[in-house]
């Protein structure tokens, strides 16, 4: 089956695959499509996190600065993921920068926009946060491992 909407978009993703059609429809209006290219920014550390992205084609580098070298890659995403959770926390700045690794394709949405529904609606906001903190937990965890597993020590 074939995907043309965004509604049709956000609904077969992991995070909004459980909310209704209106609260679908009404996401979609913050949401557009967007499309980087290979090496491409998508954007820097401390920028203002104005955007969550659902990563449906290709690889992002998310990335971290570091004193005197160039930013390290911390973890690279792939289509299915979600990019960006800042735009959820004041003072809703990126701790990171995220790059495209080759073409990328992603439903960008306005965090402006988000922000507002779920203050409108404090329901959707209970649903957001229960739907996006998973994600943001998994990623906690990886992160943890990988720097467990760059700079853990051996004892014995």
């Amino acid at each position: 089956m074939e995907i043309h909407s965004v509604g049709e978009i956000l609904a077969a993703h992991p995070v909004f695959r459980d909310f209704d059609e209106d609260t679908l429809d009404l996401l979609a209006g913050c949401a557009r499509n967007e499309h980087f290219h290979a090496d491409q920014t998508i954007y820097s550390e401390g920028d203002e996190a104005s955007k969550v992205f659902l990563i449906r084609e290709g690889d992002v580098a998310v990335e971290i600065s570091a004193p005197n070298h160039n930013p390290l890659v911390v973890e690279t995403l792939r289509a299915g993921d979600v990019l960006g959770w800042s735009w959820m926390v004041p003072p809703y700045q990126h701790m990171s920068g995220a790059r495209a690794l080759n073409d990328v394709r992603a439903i960008s949405l306005d965090a402006v926009c988000m922000r507002d529904k779920n203050e409108d609606n404090p329901e959707l906001g209970y649903q957001m946060f229960k739907h996006f903190v998973p994600h943001m937990a998994t990623r906690f965890r990886a992160l943890r491992l990988q720097l467990l597993d760059v700079y853990g020590t051996r004892r014995g």
